[in-house]
């Protein structure tokens, strides 16, 4: 994006007919619903695996396992559709995850082994494509760059609200009707959802090169040619880096933080979920205030800058808390580092959002991927660094990985910043009566 853009996007958060956040989310509010929705099944399987478990006659180990199996499943499936999501129209794409989803939840009533192994590569595979397609399409729904970087804020914000929230909400209709129940009624949603997205409910007025109306995009052909594309703009790669690495430190330290507050503070799992709220809240606080501060960014290398700064911040918490001396200390790292990765994770997507109209999908299909790479590799490096270092090597490594965020996002800001120096180079009179052959009065 050059620096014209970057100007368009601070007229357009000057300017008063500006979509405030109210009117984007009476807009987007059913792509909040769909995604929030495509976290409900690993969810239920989550919180009921011991009753599943039970029923199905698999051993414990294997069924807990069968969850990375769905994020292998997104890995793959998010790598191989990402350049679709730019070749079909975002609402139908929507629909069909939804659809899948709910058919993986009929398919989890069977009950066996073999039904759940369905289960959960099918839901990792249906949210691959879901999630980006929905921030594609919120982001299509507005003109300018700040309204649509703000609504796709608003629904990986609501993902993270749901993250929290849903499993005490799944618990209390369980108490009446069983986790089987609950798989009904979020079937019964999902295909009432994708009927709603084919509906003429959500109209679109997208920009040149989308895919959310009805007309065919001009996109690349051949897969390669739309991942080099994509590859092509300005600041993505380096922020895509970014997103994997933050999504790796902020995965890894989630996947043993309960252990951590057991061994260093004698926490049990009551007063733990307390902890597990903070967390989330946290995240939800940092990633939909600072969706909404982003607006009023006005060039793409500040955002790029605000990212680095978080991710500075996030590394700075992550090694307090796993080297906190009392449980005060540590409650409060967790409080900022869940705030600091949220404002990153916001800089990611507003970034990526104004730098790829046309490509939308495709790149936010890759982030998507990226992201699941990190759960992979997160919990990983978290446990090499306890097997290493104990909670000190945790922390270390974990730092580690989140300045390698903060470094891809400051290299993104200088090639951004460069960029826009060169742009108002070249449009300057004096450049151009220097220059013999630019158009104008210079080259008469």
């Amino acid at each position: 994006m050059s620096s014209a853009s970057g100007a368009t996007t601070a007229s357009a958060c000057a300017d008063p007919q500006a979509p405030s956040d109210r009117r984007i989310a009476a807009t987007v509010w059913p792509l909040w619903t769909a995604c929030a929705l495509g976290l409900v099944p690993f969810t239920i399987y989550s919180n009921f695996l011991v009753e599943i478990t039970e029923v199905s006659g698999a051993s414990a180990a294997l069924m807990g396992a069968l969850r990375g199996a769905g994020g292998v499943a997104a890995l793959i499936v998010g790598f191989a559709c990402a350049p679709l999501l730019d070749r079909i129209s975002r609402r139908a794409a929507v629909a069909a995850a939804l659809a899948v989803l709910a058919l993986a939840c009929l398919v989890g009533l069977i009950a066996t082994a073999w039904a759940w192994v369905l289960f959960c590569l099918v839901v990792g595979g249906a949210t691959a494509v879901l999630n980006p397609a929905a921030a594609a399409l919120a982001a299509d729904l507005f003109e300018d760059d700040a309204a649509s970087g703000r609504a796709a804020t608003q629904v990986s914000s609501v993902m993270t609200l749901t993250a929290v929230l849903s499993a005490p909400l799944l618990a209390g209709p369980a108490i009446y009707w069983g986790w089987q129940g609950d798989f009904v009624a979020t079937a019964v949603l999902c295909l009432a959802l994708a009927a709603l997205m084919t509906s003429p409910l959500i109209t679109t007025t997208p920009p040149p090169g989308s895919a959310s109306g009805t007309g065919a995009p001009s996109v690349p052909r051949g897969y390669a040619a739309s991942w080099k594309a994509a590859a092509a703009l300005r600041g993505v790669v380096p922020m895509l880096i970014a997103s994997t690495a933050r999504t790796s430190a902020f995965m890894g330290q989630l996947a043993y933080l309960a252990v951590f507050y057991h061994d260093r503070f004698a926490l049990g799992p009551g007063v733990f979920s307390l902890v597990w709220t903070l967390s989330g809240s946290a995240f939800f606080l940092g990633n939909w205030f600072g969706g909404r501060a982003l607006r009023r960014v006005n060039a793409p290398w500040r955002t790029a800058l605000v990212g680095c700064a978080a991710a500075l911040v996030g590394t700075l918490a992550v090694g307090g808390l796993f080297l906190a001396p009392t449980a005060p200390w540590a409650l409060a790292a967790t409080a900022v580092l869940g705030a600091s990765h949220a404002v990153l994770a916001a800089s990611v997507t507003v970034l990526l959002v104004g730098q790829s109209a046309g490509r939308r999908g495709t790149v936010l299909g890759l982030n998507g991927a990226g992201q699941s790479l990190g759960v992979c590799i997160g919990a990983s490096v978290a446990g090499l660094g306890l097997a290493v270092g104990g909670w000190a090597g945790v922390g270390l490594l974990l730092a580690a990985v989140t300045a390698v965020a903060g470094g891809a996002a400051f290299v993104a800001a200088v090639g951004l910043r460069r960029a826009d120096r060169s742009a108002e180079a070249g449009s300057s009179p004096g450049a151009d009566a220097a220059d013999p052959h630019s158009s104008g009065e210079g080259s008469s």
